[in-house]
């Protein structure tokens, strides 16, 4: 029930930066041509001339109807038009990205917690570290170079879908870091379990270490793990801005990249909508997923 307030706050201080910040959208149009009659009527065209909360008012009353507006900078093109196909693309590149993070993360991190003390145990901590405080944008031509220029197994850019190779390289970037960060999480986690009376009681119990895994510790280390997969879920969103302009995938990353620099308030918006909406509803799904995972928890 909060997210309408949530996404109308949102809404409301975007709306407040692009109005009142630097850069005015008709001066980029126009470039060194500047004409004031024709500034004055572009303005009027696009209703930047009125007061800012009846701009505002018009923005959500259209938005509630599923009209963001028309792009500045794609003159006659709707911003939802230019977003549809985007949000795909993006959508798909995140879910293997995610895959990626989880399929290798909680396995890995729970695997070095039971193997405390011991050389693999130190030997993951010190790699997920390193993976850690690598940046993007120094991830993504190091697999340029191994992938592409070195090994020649994989192309370098473009977009065919899921089940396309070039998918490869930029869901290895945007995944890694999220191994990395799952890793320690769930190490740490089931560290905590571990040391639990129940866990002790079950081996005492004489049940085998499958069982005692799987139902008294990894189930209970989900937890903690779960809340900040729905984080990660939205933050993956602000990810693909950067791997999307390197590996040239056409989706939402790159069009935001172009419309910051346009000052294209239309998508501006709208992206920023879109990631607020990600992040409320991601949390609202981890706190559904909670019943599934710790039967004592009740709504």
């Amino acid at each position: 029930m909060w997210t309408p307030v949530l996404l109308i706050a949102v809404s409301l201080m975007t709306f407040t930066l692009g109005r009142f910040g630097p850069g005015d959208p008709v001066q980029i149009w126009m470039g060194q041509y500047n004409n004031p009659e024709v500034a004055e009527r572009l303005r009027q065209q696009y209703g930047l001339d009125r007061p800012f909360f009846v701009q505002y008012g018009i923005y959500v009353k259209d938005a509630l109807q599923g009209d963001l507006g028309e792009s500045f900078q794609y003159r006659g093109r709707g911003v939802s038009e230019l977003l549809k196909s985007r949000m795909w693309i993006s959508l798909q590149l995140n879910v293997a990205a995610m895959i990626i993070a989880v399929g290798l993360g909680v396995p890995l991190g729970f695997f070095t917690a039971l193997k405390q003390g011991t050389w693999l145990d130190t030997a993951t901590v010190s790699v997920t570290l390193l993976f850690m405080s690598v940046p993007v944008f120094l991830t993504a031509p190091g697999m340029l170079i191994i992938f592409a220029l070195w090994l020649d197994l994989l192309p370098t850019h473009g977009w065919g879908g899921f089940f396309d190779q070039r998918i490869i390289m930029p869901a290895l970037v945007m995944g890694i870091p999220g191994v990395a960060f799952l890793t320690r999480l769930t190490r740490a986690s089931t560290l905590e379990v571990l040391s639990q009376e129940y866990v002790r009681t079950a081996r005492a119990k004489g049940l085998n270490e499958f069982a005692v895994g799987h139902r008294h510790i990894l189930r209970n280390a989900l937890i903690p793990i779960f809340t900040m997969l729905g984080l990660s879920l939205a933050t993956l969103m602000t990810g693909t801005f950067i791997v999307e302009g390197f590996f040239g995938i056409p989706g939402m990353g790159r069009l935001a990249i172009e419309s910051f620099f346009a000052r294209d308030y239309p998508i501006i918006m709208a992206l920023t909508l879109i990631i607020a909406a990600a992040f409320v509803l991601a949390n609202l799904l981890v706190d559904i997923g909670y019943r599934f995972i710790d039967p004592r928890i009740r709504y």
